[in-house]
């Protein structure tokens, strides 16, 4: 690869990442202009975090059966009647990485791909410019009440399947390796800390703006009629998938020194 051609991929993914985060400073911005339409808000809420319950939430005990009885099974097999200690184990994993990132990544599929269809066909049948027309900001109309229910509802949701995953190492722990529901939660109000539970968290907040601004911008950008819609509906999914593994490695390796 020559080396004009490589600055010219360099600057372009600069200008791609440069292009996101000018967006997201103009979604905040008109966050705190009015009108604020509140209606449009809960109902993105519905479509995003509601709606979302069902997949995520079946996604996620099934993880959390499946992650007990491997690392039952393991335990055991080192140290026999190890896997006692089965709740504090599936309980961390699944706060700390498994519940935040695995509901972000569900609703970068669900979620990221129906924000940048919906505004990426109003970007090609000309509907956006006809809210400029209107004197309605696009980005007011159509990015804040979305950037706002992610942010509100993909830590709304990781709490949901924080339950359910530590339910589903207890339905494993019970049927199949033997251990009582009440050590199984003794073991975890033992072993688990509040910082557990709130890495998750931070986590998901910031997985639920990375969600909204890339399957708005995407959106917003989309040309070409029909073929560049499912592109930029592509493009949402990927790069907002992309963006939530990288991030996770980066604010894992952070909150290590606020702890």
């Amino acid at each position: 690869m020559s080396s004009s051609k490589a600055a010219g991929i360099l600057t372009g993914v600069f200008e791609s990442v440069g292009g996101y985060f000018l967006f997201l400073k103009e979604t905040v911005v008109w966050i705190f202009r009015p009108p604020f339409d509140a209606k449009y808000v809960v109902n993105q809420m519905v479509e995003i975090g509601y709606k979302s319950i069902p997949v995520t939430a079946i996604t996620l005990f099934f993880t959390g059966m499946v992650m007990a009885l491997q690392i039952g099974n393991a335990m055991d097999a080192i140290i026999a009647g190890s896997s006692i200690f089965i709740g504090s184990a599936v309980t961390i994993a699944m706060f700390r990485e498994l519940c935040p990132v695995l509901t972000a990544l569900l609703l970068a599929g669900r979620v990221g791909s129906s924000i940048a269809a919906e505004i990426g066909t109003m970007k090609v049948t000309e509907q956006i410019d006809a809210l400029r027309t209107l004197a309605a900001n696009p980005v007011q109309y159509l990015s804040v009440p979305r950037f706002l229910a992610c942010l509100v509802m993909t830590p709304a949701l990781t709490v949901i399947t924080d339950l359910v995953g530590v339910m589903g190492g207890g339905f494993i722990a019970y049927f199949s390796l033997g251990i009582t529901l009440d050590k199984y939660i003794e073991n975890i109000t033992n072993y688990i800390r509040l910082a557990d539970f709130i890495t998750g968290l931070v986590k998901s907040f910031f997985f639920g703006i990375e969600i909204a601004v890339i399957a708005c911008y995407q959106g917003f950008i989309t040309e070409g009629g029909a073929e560049g819609v499912g592109k930029s509906t592509i493009q949402a999914v990927v790069k907002s998938s992309m963006v939530i593994l990288i991030s996770d490695y980066f604010l894992t390796y952070l909150i290590r020194f606020v702890e």
